[in-house]
């Protein structure tokens, strides 16, 4: 392929374009990679260059091959190929490679095609009658296309089978149809197992992740803005949850945590906070929600942050009282369920929590003192007994 280098560079701004001279980024994964645009019905297409060629994507669009040939790189050149989920846009253009140029698939193609196990079965089946051979992925793994290593992460959501290929050293990241910029690809759940919450979870995934440059599947490239597109995915597909109508920050942040959403609810009001200010009803609901999330130290921080607004709240104490027991921080947890039974001292909530850490700390005698935390040990030790008796019973008829 070195032979045919300058005929390719005279061509490249014809037909394909050099993602270096593209994005404006300088490393040897942008220099190496070409990117044509889809239209229609194809998908972008990525050809990495190396001791061989690879392709994140083959499209579905046959003169792009053409094209191709005209750069001086040919079907056998062609070693790898990676699709990000198995749509025709996506997967098809795999095929023409041999069935545009019978005379190469005559000679052999050695082709490797990564996809994932829930792939279609027809797309599998065409592929494998090719000749190609099939690497099924699960998410995880590390695949090499052309030198250069990639993490596999599976992202079902718009289909079941939905990859992204991750370039840790340049922080890049292969999208598909996952997140592009400026749109948002619809869960295929008709034909390809696609799922709102598959794809709250698999953004949600891509969010913890260092992303500076998006690849996408349809659209112009994202370079430099990598977090803002994911971050503004995830945003987008919080709003689908809640419907198009607009909700207050609060009354949508329950909404979220009703349906067990508590990371999206803690997104929404962090995106919220950041934009609005300060609210205190709505940074005691935060707080709450860093408690459930296990995200003790940050939940502490928060309710101490309210208690300096709302001195003498009784479920703040409460809150505070449950994060510092969860920590095994019985002895001071103790102080805060005092305070809220200061002001509430019938309160069997307050009752109940104050017993559990005073058992915890190992003051049984104390705890029992406690109508409601005493009714509520009684009621536990006897569905315990209830249970053991059962399974002993199920034990001897067996």
């Amino acid at each position: 392929m070195e032979e045919d280098k300058t005929l390719f560079d005279t061509h490249l701004e014809e037909t394909w374009e050099n993602l270096g001279k593209l994005s404006g980024l300088s490393n040897p994964l942008f220099d190496r990679t070409l990117f044509l645009m889809g239209y229609d019905f194809s998908s972008n297409i990525y050809l990495i260059r190396g001791d061989y060629c690879s392709l994140i994507d083959p499209g579905n669009d046959y003169t792009a091959f053409m094209q191709m040939l005209d750069l001086g790189i040919k079907p056998p050149d062609i070693k790898k190929i990676a699709l990000t989920h198995g749509h025709h846009d996506h997967a098809m253009g795999g095929l023409e490679l041999v069935r545009g140029y019978p005379g190469y698939a005559a000679a052999g193609l050695e082709v490797e095609v990564f996809l994932h196990e829930a792939g279609p079965v027809e797309l599998k089946e065409m592929y494998s009658h090719l000749g190609f051979k099939l690497t099924e992925l699960k998410g995880g793994e590390t695949i090499n296309l052309s030198g250069f290593d990639l993490e596999v992460i599976h992202t079902p959501g718009h289909t079941i089978d939905g990859l992204c290929f991750y370039h840790a050293p340049t922080k890049t990241l292969f999208s598909g149809d996952t997140v592009m910029p400026l749109a948002m690809a619809e869960p295929d759940d008709k034909a390809a197992g696609g799922s709102m919450d598959h794809y709250l979870y698999s953004v949600r995934t891509l969010l913890k992740k260092d992303v500076d440059h998006i690849l996408p599947g349809h659209g112009g490239v994202a370079p430099k803005i990598g977090h803002w597109v994911v971050e503004e995915t995830y945003s987008g597909l919080i709003k689908r949850m809640l419907g198009f109508e607009p909700l207050p920050l609060l009354e949508g942040a329950h909404l979220l945590a009703e349906k067990g959403l508590l990371e999206e609810a803690l997104f929404s009001i962090n995106k919220g906070l950041a934009a609005a200010g300060e609210n205190i009803e709505v940074l005691e609901f935060k707080a709450f929600l860093l408690n459930d999330l296990g995200r003790a130290q940050e939940a502490l921080e928060a309710f101490d942050q309210v208690l300096a607004k709302k001195p003498g709240d009784m479920q703040v104490f409460l809150g505070k009282g449950c994060t510092l027991m969860g920590l095994g921080r019985y002895e001071e947890s103790l102080s805060f369920f005092d305070e809220a039974l200061k002001r509430q001292p019938q309160s069997p909530e307050a009752q109940i929590y104050r017993g559990m850490a005073l058992y915890l700390a190992g003051r049984l005698e104390e705890a029992m003192e406690l109508p409601a935390f005493r009714q509520e040990f009684a009621s536990r030790l006897k569905t315990e007994l209830e249970k053991l008796s059962q399974e002993k019973q199920a034990k001897a008829g067996s």
